[in-house]
């Protein structure tokens, strides 16, 4: 059987458990991804040439990393040809374009050096999500930076912040649509320390200072995230759970929760509902962490379907803000880009082919046998022809064919970087 045929036999399947495929893709269809710039080419940026710093850390060295900002978006280019759908790029501030010998330190940048991500984004009809970049800067080598004490430092990045705020009213004024502006900061501490509260209340009144500077709230959607440790931060964060979630309701804005950021037995899938209980919308970055916060390659695993099942049966794919954060340096990039977004949609897909109103009724009736048979049987039904089918229908190669274009790029175009 062709595609077609076989998405025909899956659809009479799950329409016996009253799911509708044709209705399921549609949904899917519609659904944008944040896709973080940041793994074509290892977080490093275009503004600076020091190595990272802020507990990030990146490994492995396989050839090919985009250098500059035309490999970059060419790549990202690539990448976005073999995931269906309609996606958004993730950028960080030191993304930034300089051009005629022009620089401008993090806290002076301005919309002018995004025009080009501008020019790409209309040419291939992608919008952006952006982030302020406190790492990797002369500014945070203490691991310091809007809960510093030094108030130079601490003026530093409240300045960088408010620059981006600009940025991202910018970026959303020239897509037609909001851009998610998320911060993160690394600020903590290697070993115990001597005031946990200090820190916080200086980062909380850099925070204040930051909204305060007017801004069109529609168009920018300001995030925060929150962190356990980083690589020299393994005893405090600054910009805890407790804290991002607590400013976030107090302020307004958007709390942003990335699966990579709790301790082992946490998971962000069972926070999602209580989230989603007391906020419009919330904000993820889904990734995968092993052992810590090590941000692998997104996979088709539990933890992604139980977050795509969360979003679904709450029916809250409107009030969820949806990117990746991931970086691999020991694979090709392009195709750690293409499995880490194919498989977050695989997941969102097997939730919309899930019978769960049904599954809500048994579990409401107390009917726990069967709500196990009926979800442990689920796994094996045809997802696979459903995926494919809508691949097929958005221009994307079916199963692995996509990675024959991967190799293709790399002997003639990846390889060649030296």
């Amino acid at each position: 059987m062709n595609v077609k045929e076989r998405y025909e036999s899956a659809k009479a399947m799950y329409a016996k458990i009253g799911v509708d495929t044709d209705a399921a893709l549609e949904r899917l269809k519609g659904i944008p991804i944040s896709m973080h710039c940041w793994q074509g080419d290892d977080v490093i940026g275009f503004d600076h040439d020091g190595p990272l710093t802020g507990g990030i850390q990146t490994t492995g060295n396989y050839p090919g990393r985009a250098r500059n900002p035309e490999e970059l978006m060419a790549d990202i280019e690539k990448a976005l040809s073999l995931i269906p759908g309609k996606h958004k790029v993730n950028l960080h501030a030191c993304y930034a374009i300089f051009e005629d010998g022009e620089r401008a330190d993090r806290d002076k940048i301005e919309p002018k050096h995004f025009a080009k991500w501008v020019e790409f984004g209309k040419k291939n009809g992608v919008a952006f999500d952006f982030n302020p970049t406190c790492f990797s800067h002369p500014m945070a080598e203490d691991s310091l930076t809007l809960s510093s004490p030094n108030e130079t430092v601490r003026k530093f990045w409240v300045d960088h912040c408010i620059a981006c705020i600009k940025i991202s009213e910018y970026l959303a004024a020239e897509q037609g649509c909001p851009c998610a502006m998320n911060i993160w900061i690394p600020d903590g501490m290697k070993d115990v320390p001597a005031d946990r509260l200090g820190p916080r209340a200086r980062f909380k009144q850099s925070l204040d200072e930051i909204l305060a500077v007017p801004y069109d709230k529609e168009k920018v959607l300001v995030c925060l995230e929150s962190k356990v440790f980083g690589i020299g931060m393994e005893s405090y964060t600054v910009g805890s759970s407790e804290f991002t979630i607590n400013y976030a309701a107090r302020n307004g804005i958007i709390s942003l929760m990335d699966n990579g950021h709790y301790h082992p037995t946490e998971v962000v899938s069972d926070k999602i509902s209580s989230m989603l209980l007391f906020n419009d919308m919330i904000a993820l970055h889904v990734t995968r962490g092993v052992r810590w916060d090590s941000d692998h390659v997104v996979l088709f695993d539990d933890e992604t379907r139980e977050i795509a099942k969360e979003i679904v049966r709450n029916d809250a794919i409107d009030r969820v803000l949806l990117a990746l954060d991931y970086f691999d340096a020991s694979i090709n990039r392009i195709s750690a880009w293409v499995t880490g977004m194919r498989n977050m949609q695989k997941a969102l897909l097997y939730a919309l082919l899930s019978p769960n109103k049904k599954l809500k009724e048994l579990q409401d009736a107390g009917k726990f046998t069967e709500l196990m048979m009926r979800q442990e049987e689920m796994k094996t039904y045809p997802l696979g022809d459903v995926w494919n089918y809508f691949c097929e229908l958005n221009g994307a190669p079916v199963q692995e064919d996509w990675f024959a274009e991967i190799e293709k790029y790399e002997e003639e175009v990846l390889s060649k970087r030296k």
